[in-house]
C-alpha cells in the first residue's frame, strides 16, 4: 500500500481575516465615541454642580483636563510600541486620566444615592477604557506583525581593505652590441610604469562585492549590483543606497570609473 501523504490545511484567507479586523474597530471605535460623549457630559455635570455653575464655557472646558491627559496617553502608549519601546510617562497619563474620569463620576453621584446610580455612572469611563484600550491592542499586534515582516538588516562586518596587485616594471632590453654611428639603432621609448594606487579602505563594506563588476569596463546598473550584493549574502538592499551609497563610495575613490559606459543587460 503506498504511504499516504500528508494533508494541510490551507490557511484561511487574508481578506477575511481583514474584514473581521475593520468591523471589530469600527464597532470599537462607536463604543469609545459615545462612551467618552457620557463620560464627559456627566463631568461637565460635576464641574457645573461644583464653582463652575455660573461659567458654562469653563464647566464643558474642564472635563477635557482629564479625557484629553487619558486620550494623549493612550497615543503615546502607541507611539512607543511603534518604537518598541516602554513610555512611563505615557502610562502615567493614561492612569491619571483614566482612573481620573471613573472616580470623578463615580462622586459626582453624591452621598446617598441608590448603588445602581453608582453603577450608571461608572460604564461610561470604564467602557472608555476598555474599548479604546482594545483598539490600541489592534494596532499594537498590527505594528508588531509589520516589524516581523521586515528583512532583518544584516550584521555590520568588518572593514575589508583592497589590495590591489602591484604592476611589476618591465626589465630594460639588453643594449646591442656596439655598432657604427650610422648604423647604431635608437633605444625605443620605454611606457612609463603606473604608479602603484593605495589601498582602498571602503567605509561601507559592501562596495567590495560591487567593485568587480567594473573589471569588464563597464559602469554595472542597479539590478546587476543587486544581484551581486545578495550573492554576497548581504541581503535585499534599497535601490536607492545600491546607488546613492555603495556605487557612491566607490566612484568617489575612483572617479574614472563614473565615465565607463553603461552595461549591457541587467541595468534597471
Amino acid at each position: 500500500m503506498a504511504d499516504q501523504q500528508p494533508t494541510h490545511t490551507p490557511p484561511p484567507a487574508a481578506t477575511g481575516g481583514l474584514g473581521l479586523a475593520i468591523g471589530a474597530a469600527a464597532i470599537i471605535t462607536a463604543i469609545t465615541g459615545i462612551a467618552f460623549w457620557l463620560s464627559y457630559h456627566h463631568l461637565h455635570d460635576v464641574a457645573e454642580a461644583n464653582g463652575l455653575g455660573t461659567d458654562p464655557a469653563r464647566a464643558w472646558a474642564w472635563p477635557a483636563v482629564l479625557d484629553l491627559f487619558y486620550l494623549a496617553g493612550e497615543l503615546l502608549i502607541l507611539r512607543a510600541s511603534y518604537l518598541r519601546t516602554v513610555d512611563p510617562w505615557a502610562i502615567a497619563l493614561t492612569a491619571v486620566g483614566a482612573f481620573g474620569s471613573i472616580g470623578l463620576n463615580v462622586a459626582g453621584v453624591g452621598e446617598g444615592a441608590d448603588p445602581l446610580e453608582y453603577v450608571v455612572a461608572a460604564v461610561p469611563p470604564v467602557a472608555a477604557l476598555l474599548a479604546f484600550g482594545a483598539l490600541m491592542r489592534q494596532l499594537h499586534v498590527w505594528f508588531a506583525r509589520r516589524a516581523a515582516a521586515e528583512p532583518v538588516a544584516p550584521a555590520a562586518a568588518p572593514v575589508v581593505t583592497v589590495e590591489r596587485a602591484e604592476v611589476p616594471v618591465p626589465p630594460k632590453p639588453e643594449q646591442p652590441p656596439a655598432l657604427e654611428a650610422a648604423e647604431k639603432p635608437q633605444p625605443e621609448e620605454q611606457p612609463e610604469p603606473e604608479p602603484v594606487r593605495p589601498a582602498i579602505v571602503y567605509r561601507d563594506p559592501r562596495c567590495t562585492a560591487v567593485r568587480p563588476l567594473y573589471d569588464n569596463g563597464t559602469r554595472p546598473g542597479t539590478a546587476a549590483m543587486r544581484d551581486a550584493l545578495l550573492a554576497a549574502g548581504h541581503g535585499r538592499v534599497g535601490d536607492s543606497t545600491i546607488r546613492g551609497t555603495i556605487r557612491a563610495e566607490i566612484e568617489e575613490h575612483e572617479p574614472e570609473l563614473a565615465d565607463y559606459p553603461p552595461a549591457i543587460g541587467r541595468t534597471a
